[in-house]
């Protein structure tokens, strides 16, 4: 979702609108480009002002960053708490927090690679800040994921590891997909999101029925 150049350096902008506007180039930059490719010089291009204004709002790039990352992070992790807390842990849960977040990041799709993006600096401010995030985000879905598996019998802490990353890696690949897609609202994509559980349920071997052929 391209962000349209502005006429933002032009005199009489308001500061906090002039603000708003080089956050939302520099979100789409870092998301689609990812912090080491990202250019200072292309996000005031975007924005239509100079490098040294962006510096003098923000500081460095990774000031920036961070700027942009703890917005993004904090309506994540609420969203999905949200969508969570909804009547407990039930088998709709992943279709409501899939749901939460399509529709946080409507409108600033990349946002979600801002937060997820590992060609920050190490040991960085930024990767420290980004870490905590992930930490939280992580620390939910694996609630969340134990959760259902209990509610089908099964309480490996193991299987619930790994659904854990599988739900990470689905969500992330489910987003790029979405990206890529601009005219799938979110209410579409929940719905198409449905339909792919659906058709993976079917594939699943009924336990009361035939013995697993690849046994």
């Amino acid at each position: 979702m391209a962000t349209p150049r502005s006429k933002a350096g032009t005199k009489g902008v308001p500061r906090q609108h002039r603000q708003q506007q080089i956050l939302a180039a520099a979100t789409e930059e870092f998301g689609t480009r990812g912090y080491a490719a990202a250019s200072l010089a292309a996000i005031a291009e975007r924005v239509g002002v100079t490098k040294t204004l962006l510096h003098q709002y923000f500081g460095t790039k990774e000031d920036l960053y961070l700027a942009c990352l703890e917005p993004v992070g904090d309506r994540l992790l609420d969203t999905i708490r949200t969508a969570m807390g909804r009547d407990g842990t039930t088998a709709h849960t992943p279709l409501r927090v899939l749901q939460s977040i399509f529709t946080a990041l409507e409108g600033q799709r990349e946002a979600w690679f801002v937060l997820y993006d590992t060609s920050l600096p190490a040991d960085g401010p930024a990767a420290r800040r980004a870490a905590e995030y992930w930490s939280a985000v992580d620390g939910l879905a694996a609630g969340g994921t134990a959760d259902l598996l209990r509610a089908t019998g099964s309480g490996d802490p193991l299987d619930a590891d790994a659904l854990k990353y599988v739900w990470r890696d689905l969500v992330a690949t489910l987003v790029r997909w979405w990206v890529k897609h601009p005219d799938e609202s979110p209410e579409a994509m929940t719905r198409r999101c449905a339909r792919l559980f659906a058709a993976a349920a079917a594939l699943t071997p009924d336990p009361a029925g035939p013995a697993d052929p690849l046994r």
